[in-house]
C-alpha cells in the first residue's frame, strides 16, 4: 500500500522580484491587489506548507500580513519574508522574531529576505490581526483597513473634486473608488441611475459594501491597466486616478485612467478627473476629449471636466 502523502500548497502574497525567491507552479495567490486572488484571512488555519511574500512598506499592513500567513502555515511550513531594506525590509527580522520565529535573514538586489520554519510557541498573531483589520475610521464614521489608499483620511483630492461635482445623472462608474469616498457624494444625485465602483483594491471595494449602501452601486474588482469588460457607453465617469505603482511615481498609471474613460464614456459623456498639479494630464485628455475645461486649481490640485 502507498502511505498517504499529505497535500503540499503554496501561497504566495504579492509579486516578489523574480530570483530572490523561489516559486513552484501552481502557488495560490493570495494579494488583495491582484484580481481574481483567494482571500488570506479566509485560508484555513495550519493548510499551507509553505508561503512567500513580497512584504508591504506600511508597518500594521506588513504585520497584519505576516501574522495571516504565520498562522495559515501547518508546523514545519517554511515562510520567506522579502522587501526592499527602505521600504519595510530593515524591520522584517525584528518583526517576525516579535511572533516567536526563528529567522535566517540575506540581502540581495537591496531586498532583505527572512526565511522562517513554522513551530509551535510563536506568539503575537492575534494582536497584528487586530490591528491590520478592517475598522471604523474615527471622525468619519466609515469602514476602512490599513494598507487601503487614503485608508485613515479624507485625501484632499478626493475632498476638493467632491466640492466642486455637479449633480450627475444616468450610469457611470468611479475608477479607483477607495473606501467610497467620491461614490457617497455621487449618489447624492437621485438623477444617477447606476454606479459601477472600480479599484484594484480588494480590500476597498469590500469597505464599500458598508460604506456605500445603495441599490444603485455595483463593484468590479478590476486592474485597469486593462480593459475591463461590460463597461461602455456610460453617462459619467468620475476618477482620482493614482498615479503610484509599488511605491514608486508611475505618471503612465493616471494617464491610463483617463484613456480608459474616455473609451467608457458615450459620445457627449463626461469625465471630472481631480490630478496633482505635476502630473501632465493635458496632453492626455485633448486628443481624447472635444472639450477639457479646468474648473478649479489649488496650489496641489487641478480638477477638470472633459467631455467626449
Amino acid at each position: 500500500m502507498t502511505p498517504f502523502q499529505p497535500i503540499s500548497i503554496i501561497g504566495v502574497y504579492g509579486l516578489p522580484p523574480a530570483g530572490l525567491a523561489e516559486l513552484p507552479p501552481g502557488a495560490l495567490q493570495f494579494s488583495p491587489l491582484i484580481p481574481g486572488a483567494e482571500t488570506l484571512e479566509a485560508c484555513v488555519e495550519a493548510s499551507l506548507s509553505g508561503m512567500v511574500v513580497a512584504a508591504p512598506p506600511g508597518t500594521l499592513e506588513r504585520r497584519y500580513v505576516l501574522a495571516l500567513s504565520l498562522r495559515a502555515l501547518a508546523a514545519g511550513g517554511s515562510l520567506i519574508a522579502l522587501a526592499p531594506k527602505d521600504k519595510g525590509g530593515a524591520r522584517l527580522r525584528a518583526e517576525l522574531e516579535a511572533f516567536g520565529c526563528t529567522v535566517d535573514e540575506a540581502a540581495r538586489r537591496h531586498h532583505r529576505i527572512c526565511s522562517v520554519i513554522r513551530i509551535a510557541g510563536s506568539h503575537g498573531h492575534e494582536a497584528a490581526i487586530a490591528e491590520g483589520a478592517p475598522r471604523v475610521l474615527d471622525g468619519l464614521g466609515l469602514t476602512t483597513q490599513p494598507g487601503v489608499f487614503s485608508w485613515d483620511r479624507l485625501d484632499p483630492g478626493s475632498a476638493l473634486l467632491i466640492d466642486h461635482l455637479p449633480a450627475l445623472s444616468g450610469r457611470g462608474a468611479d475608477l479607483g473608488c477607495g473606501i467610497g469616498m467620491l461614490a457617497r457624494a455621487i449618489l447624492k444625485s437621485p438623477a444617477v441611475s447606476h454606479l459601477t465602483l472600480v479599484d484594484l483594491d480588494r480590500r476597498a471595494l469590500d469597505a464599500t459594501k458598508a460604506n456605500v449602501v445603495d441599490a444603485r452601486v455595483a463593484r468590479l474588482w478590476a486592474d485597469l491597466r486593462l480593459p475591463p469588460a461590460g463597461l461602455a457607453g456610460l453617462d459619467f465617469v468620475v476618477t482620482n486616478p493614482p498615479f503610484h505603482d509599488g511605491g514608486a511615481e508611475d505618471k503612465a498609471l493616471g494617464q491610463t485612467f483617463v484613456r480608459r474613460a474616455a473609451e467608457m464614456l458615450r459620445s457627449r459623456g463626461t469625465l471630472w478627473l481631480v490630478a496633482n498639479r505635476h502630473l501632465p494630464y493635458e496632453a492626455v485628455l485633448a486628443p481624447l476629449f472635444r472639450t477639457v475645461a479646468l474648473r478649479a486649481e489649488t496650489g496641489r490640485y487641478k480638477i477638470y471636466e472633459a467631455t467626449k
